[in-house]
């Protein structure tokens, strides 16, 4: 197995003891720890470098906005963009969608238009363009999935028309770990001239990511998910797409010149940059895009995917445990969402908080994916760099206990 066991010493958080047993960390699918190397370039930030950016003369100022500008240019090579001015800095992934939904859907969008989802797809891929919708008319449509927990491909054709003006899908589902092939839907999509928005918040925290031989249009993802800090994420988008767009929020900043009763707006991507941006953020965001590519994507992915191996294996070992995803780790990530009998899954969170074992418990901001799977919560474990076959390993006996405790046969 790639071993990054390593990498752990690099995670204050991991040395702690919960409940008096060591801390076993299984829910980054929800938000990951952060290296040292994140929480020292946001300290230094802070201790040498605090001013706004863009609008001061002054040295401070200057250092502050190169260090803002160059975190987008490690973003922005992370993810293969064409230009540094293809990111946008947002809130998180959900924002980043809320960009493109009323950025561009709210203008382009008319009745009789249609939006094609998955039904696999996070709250943040459904609620911006239902909103949408009850704005301009356009109408919601979702592709569904196989028995084997896959996009339904066959089902695609008949979805897919003139009429479908956007494709939104997740590159991974964080509920089944499922990952759809973005590069095949997209090029179905701009055959009938609709454009393709992926929430990548799974996705390109877990495996490397090139926008540009994807062939999406808009992509998302959110910092806290790939060891970076809260409050900040990305939108990649094609330059000419978000030169066209308007902003969904409108003050300071993001103006060319402003006047009493219209205002013109600045260049991609500080159009859609109102306000005061987090700046420290950006900083840590930066940080740990060069921690994992000093890792390397490749490695990340072979690491999860080896270790999603042996937790499918080791879970199946545990008697009236069903796992929800795909059973081919190559067709899958690692967020393994399961339920244990007749158990609640935040029953059963709670039982594994005892013994120190953190994982999720819910619908995952997923109701109708929960709804379709007959269950109205699942317990999930998800991994990441710093994750070992002992963490797996600790979910047995604390499983066991749990069916002990309810008298699960």
């Amino acid at each position: 197995m790639t071993d990054l066991s390593h990498l752990r010493a690099d995670f204050p958080l991991l040395q702690r003891e919960m409940n008096g047993r060591p801390l076993v960390y299984l829910d980054s699918a929800a938000t990951t720890q952060k290296p040292l190397a994140v929480l020292e370039a946001m300290d230094r930030f802070y201790r040498r470098h605090n001013a706004n950016v863009h609008r001061g003369a002054y040295a401070l100022a200057q250092e502050a906005t190169e260090l803002y500008e160059g975190a987008r240019a490690k973003v922005a090579a992370f993810v293969h963009a064409a230009s540094a001015r293809e990111i946008v800095f947002t809130r998180g992934t959900t924002s980043a969608i809320n960009t493109v939904a009323f950025g561009w859907g709210l203008y382009h969008l008319r009745p009789g238009d249609r939006i094609l989802l998955t039904t696999m797809e996070h709250h943040a891929n459904v609620v911006p363009w239902q909103l949408v919708c009850r704005h301009t008319g356009a109408e919601l449509i979702y592709l569904p999935f196989t028995a084997d927990y896959q996009i339904d491909l066959e089902a695609l054709p008949g979805l897919l028309d003139e009429r479908v003006k956007v494709v939104g899908l997740s590159g991974m589902s964080n509920v089944l770990g499922t990952m759809p092939p973005v590069t095949a839907v997209a090029a179905a999509a701009r055959a009938v001239g609709a454009l393709t928005v992926v929430d990548a918040a799974q996705m390109t925290p877990h495996s490397p990511t090139d926008v540009q031989a994807l062939g999406a249009d808009f992509l998302a993802f959110g910092a806290h998910k790939m060891l970076g800090p809260t409050g900040i994420g990305a939108l990649w988008g094609r330059l000419e797409l978000l030169e066209s767009m308007e902003p969904a929020e409108g003050g300071g900043e993001m103006i060319r010149d402003v006047g009493w009763n219209e205002s013109t707006w600045a260049d991609a991507p500080h159009r859609f940059e109102a306000g005061t941006p987090p700046i420290a953020e950006a900083v840590g965001f930066g940080a740990a895009v060069d921690y994992l590519s000093a890792v390397g994507m490749d490695e990340v992915h072979r690491h999860e995917a080896e270790l999603t191996r042996y937790a499918l294996e080791r879970l199946g070992e545990v008697p009236g445990l069903t796992v929800y995803g795909p059973a081919d780790v190559a067709q899958r990530g690692g967020a393994v969402s399961f339920t244990l009998a007749d158990i609640h899954p935040h029953d059963l969170a709670t039982i594994l908080d005892q013994q120190g074992i953190a994982i999720r418990a819910g619908h995952h901001c997923a109701k109708p994916l929960h709804r379709l799977l007959g269950v109205p919560a699942t317990a999930r474990a998800s991994f990441y760099v710093y994750n070992t076959r002992e963490d797996v390993d600790a979910l047995l006996p604390a499983l066991a206990e749990a069916r002990r405790l309810f008298g699960v046969s």
